[in-house]
């Protein structure tokens, strides 16, 4: 059931220790058609890789499961039935938050398929259902908003940007004062950093884990691009420069690290790929990043993270279906922080 919020609740960094991570089987023949059987499989080899390091729970519709049993005797894992209508955790699930007390809890964001680009029915249920299955408390929350759409440092920052506030509160909502207000409520902020907008054709409308993410306290990793003809050169160049000039939420100034973007790459129609490395996951003893078959910025990409967590293993696991289907391994997955169990 909901409960009423409490501000002795804030959301842990995702570095901090898991209690599992939260999957779902990808399903949405819109968003994969006939790539849905390679997008499952790049889904199992993420959720295999995640499970060498912490359990597992893979949630997965019974009406459209096929593929799913292959990991029912993984170790670590565990399945979980569930109606869904699409596969982004990131999105649809609760984001995750600590009392303190040690109690774990869950803000459940009103979700509307992105704006309405996709089918919510279910989805728009899945984290209030995952926080019951989970047994921890539900907080929920009126405001349009996903997991994506946000990086803390766990020190009181938060970074999205103005392309996905205004995207979603284009038909009316909250004020961008209201809108930092609930999230800092919510997530026991005190600082939103605002970065403009993210790549060209990000079917989220400016989820900012595919350009920019926290690493630890006072230090964010962006993707940069060193092609002048990329049409995302300045807008990526605009995202370094805003970071370089921000402070944390105690006026810290920010050390801020670079990934080079994989070479632009585009689909039959035209359309952007969205190839991102700043779409790693960060798990217990390690982080799990995407990798596209492009030798020398993927192996980079690698060598910058690995530096970055020099006390875990830094991964990378093949997912160019899951980019072509909009979103990468942080999309899929969702952190549910160690602690209490709060009464559901």
């Amino acid at each position: 059931m909901s409960a009423s919020f409490s501000a002795d609740f804030r959301m842990p960094a995702e570095w901090l220790p898991h209690a599992r991570t939260w999957m779902a089987w990808p399903l949405s023949e819109p968003v994969y058609g006939d790539t849905l059987a390679a997008g499952r499989s790049e889904h199992a080899a993420v959720a295999r890789e995640i499970a060498k390091f912490e359990p597992v729970t893979m949630v997965y519709d019974p009406n459209a499961g096929d593929g799913v049993e292959q990991l029912r005797d993984l170790p670590n894992l565990t399945l979980l039935e569930l109606p869904l209508d699409d596969s982004w955790l990131r999105d649809t699930g609760p984001t995750f938050v600590t009392g303190e007390d040690g109690s774990v809890a869950g803000i459940d964001w009103t979700f509307d398929g992105w704006g309405g680009l996709h089918p919510a029915n279910n989805d728009a249920a899945i984290a209030e259902r995952i926080l019951r299955a989970a047994g921890v408390r539900r907080f929920g929350s009126d405001m349009v908003f996903e997991g994506g759409a946000l990086s803390i440092d766990d020190a009181g920052t938060v970074l999205t940007t103005r392309q996905c506030f205004e995207h979603r509160t284009r038909d009316g909502g909250p004020t961008s004062e209201e809108f930092e207000a609930e999230l800092k409520a919510r997530l026991g902020a005190r600082k939103i950093i605002w970065l403009e907008r993210t790549l060209e054709g990000d079917s989220t409308n400016g989820h900012v884990d595919v350009v920019a993410a926290f690493t630890s306290p006072g230090h964010v990793v962006v993707q940069i691009s060193e092609d002048f003809d990329d049409p995302d050169y300045d807008n990526l160049l605009n995202n370094l420069t805003i970071l370089e000039q921000e402070t944390d939420a105690d006026g810290r100034p920010l050390t801020v690290h670079k990934i080079v973007a994989p070479p632009v790459s585009r689909n039959p129609d035209g359309s952007r790929r969205m190839l991102s490395y700043i779409n790693f996951y960060i798990v217990n003893g390690g982080v799990v990043v995407p990798q596209y078959g492009m030798d020398e910025t993927d192996a980079a990409a690698i060598g910058v993270l690995q530096n970055l967590f020099p006390d875990r293993r830094v991964v990378g696991v093949m997912t160019p279906t899951v980019a072509d289907a909009g979103g990468n391994i942080h999309c899929i997955t969702q952190q549910q922080p160690k602690g209490a169990l709060s009464d559901a």
